[in-house]
């Protein structure tokens, strides 16, 4: 059922008719004060998918698309939002309105077109394309569906629909990619990779329909297929070379150059393709005849399709752990933290119904920063045991790759195995070198890495997951992800006051051979030292009592305390209270109680 109604006024529009519809977005022919036709384009917000609406709550391709200037792109003239009693709140666009026809319609009522007509067509497709690129954004979604002609003497082509703009993808589309036409989409994009090359393929594919009236490959599908089978046949299909017979020799070889064996275009950015464009001839100088030519392509395209079939197979070098084990009992102090998450957490993870019956959800997660060696990942993995969680430690080594943005694949496989296994922690080790403040220095080439932790981040306690976030440096985190929704509180864990100091001297000595000892008294003993530290401490006495055949004294322990140093000097505490000053808004004069010893 139609949002707007005939008739009903948006701004100063008003509205026409309703062209088409989705579960989450709407167009109409709207009509200004003069009479002049406009497209609207509605998104109901709420059935929306979040990956689609960025951090200021703005529907992404709305945002793209008002950047956008171009003869050969759908014109962008506004966009607002209200509200509905129906649906709730609701955002649009409004762009030029056509003259015109698809694509689309034109090749199904003439099938060939004339090659020259066709060559004008890809030159204008890639003007704007080559346009957008220049901006690091990217159509994805190139069809004949999606190219308006113009029906004036001056026949025109212009890129619409615009809703699955983006910026560079590695591994998760922040758009819906289920209404994609899997016959002109590049292979790579099938394991999520979007860029140049994937754009200039899927247009590549529509100059072969211009060109020979048909889809690339002849595909077809059975009516019952859904996305996943169709990208099976299509995978299948395109391991044959392309069926080119007809065609001009020259556009031949830009064909098969840029719709290769196995859906790799070989054309990385639109300039090249134009210059082919102006002298096909020329790219037969690659090789010493045709036939060598494209096995050359063939060659690398199988090369490259095998690098996105081994990037697809990838995951993130992690590891689950069952959450079993002593739990919080193996914490020193920190009592307040472990009742805080005892009940805000673990109670309603655990306890569905009830969390259901008071509609509760839990925090997203929390990010633990302080000084180094204070316990911050012990803490995370203690957590999983003490609700019987799964438990996933990741390190910035562990999502490394050798690919461009494959680390953006693994971020999003890593959240995917998470969910799988759900309830589970996701623990972030050193979290600053995962998430790096983007406005930094130096910091550019990680921000699709950032962009999709954004994405991954978003609610993610809905899908049973946890994530628990270490940083010995959090003011060089990026402050998008310290957001209600993402990470929801930052905790400081100072260095052990004297208590936790005590508590860990027993913990550690515990089930060890030891004479009296006196754990008050090694608590004043070590004012200043980390959780590392005492843990050395203990491990370094026991290991000499060892050699000796003997129990563990005090004076034994006391020894090895005044034989070494604390980790943290003074100047290095000082420096993290100003870091927790700056992190919780506080002056040195107004700062609030510890948790525990945190």
């Amino acid at each position: 059922m139609a949002i707007l109604a005939n008739k009903q006024k948006i701004d100063k529009y008003e509205v026409t008719r309703l062209i088409k519809e989705n579960n989450y977005c709407e167009t109409y022919r709207v009509d200004d004060e003069n009479g002049n036709p406009f497209f609207l384009k509605l998104f109901i917000i709420k059935n929306t998918p979040e990956k689609m609406i960025d951090d200021d709550g703005q529907v992404r391709s709305i945002a793209f698309l008002s950047k956008l200037r171009h003869k050969n792109i759908i014109s962008f003239i506004s966009s607002g939002s209200f509200d509905t009693e129906s649906v709730g709140k609701c955002q649009y666009v409004i762009t030029n309105y056509f003259h015109g026809e698809l694509l689309a319609d034109k090749c199904t009522r003439e099938g060939k077109l004339p090659q020259e007509l066709a060559v004008k067509i890809l030159r204008e497709i890639l003007d704007g394309l080559k346009y957008m690129h220049e901006q690091l954004l990217y159509h994805n979604d190139i069809t004949p569906r999606n190219i308006m002609i113009s029906t004036s003497t001056d026949v025109t082509a212009e890129l619409i629909d615009m809703s699955h703009i983006s910026k560079p993808v590695g591994g998760a589309p922040y758009f819906d990619t289920s209404d994609l036409e899997v016959a002109y989409q590049a292979n790579r994009t099938f394991v999520g990779l979007y860029s140049e090359s994937t754009d200039l393929f899927s247009a590549l594919a529509v100059f072969y329909t211009m060109l020979t009236g048909r889809v690339p490959w002849d595909v077809e599908f059975p009516a019952e297929a859904d996305r996943k089978q169709r990208i099976a046949i299509v995978k299948e299909k395109r391991k044959q070379p392309l069926d080119c017979n007809g065609i001009d020799e020259g556009y031949k070889r830009i064909l098969e150059k840029g719709l290769a064996v196995n859906g790799v275009c070989n054309y990385k950015d639109a300039e090249v393709l134009v210059g082919d464009l102006d002298d096909p001839s020329k790219v037969e100088e690659t090789g010493s005849n045709a036939d060598t030519t494209f096995s050359s392509f063939r060659q690398s395209s199988q090369q490259e399709s095998n690098r996105d079939e081994e990037k697809d197979a990838t995951e993130a070098n992690v590891q689950i752990q069952k959450g079993t084990g002593n739990g919080f009992a193996d914490i020193a102090g920190m009592n307040d933290l472990k009742n805080l998450l005892k009940q805000k957490v673990i109670f309603i993870l655990k306890d569905k119904e009830r969390a259901a019956k008071y509609k509760l959800t839990p925090p997203n997660g929390m990010l633990l920063y302080g000084p180094p060696g204070c316990g911050k990942s012990f803490f995370a993995e203690k957590f999983a045991e003490e609700a019987g969680f799964n438990f996933i430690l990741v390190k910035a080594s562990d999502l490394g790759s050798i690919f461009v943005h494959g680390t953006q694949g693994k971020i999003a496989d890593l959240f995917k195995k998470a969910e799988a296994n759900a309830p589970t922690i996701l623990c972030f080790d050193e979290f600053d070198a995962f998430v790096p403040d983007r406005s930094g220095a130096g910091n550019d080439h990680q921000a699709g890495e950032v962009n999709e932790f954004l994405t991954q981040l978003n609610n993610c306690s809905k899908r049973g997951i946890f994530v628990i976030a270490t940083s010995n440096r959090p003011d060089k985190i990026d402050p998008a992800v310290l957001r209600t929704g993402r990470i929801d509180r930052q905790i400081y864990v100072p260095l052990p006051d004297a208590e936790a100091r005590r508590e860990m001297f027993k913990l550690h000595l515990d089930g060890r051979p030891c004479d009296e000892i006196d754990a008050e008294k090694l608590a004043t003993l070590t004012d200043g030292y980390i959780a590392s530290d005492i843990a050395y401490i203990v491990n370094d006495t026991a290991m000499g009592a060892a050699f000796s055949d003997k129990s563990i004294t005090q004076q034994m322990l006391e020894d090895t305390i005044n034989s070494i140093h604390p980790s943290i000097n003074k100047d290095v505490v000082k420096l993290y209270e100003d870091i927790r000053c700056k992190m919780e808004g506080l002056s040195r004069k107004n700062s609030l109680p510890k948790i525990g010893f945190v």
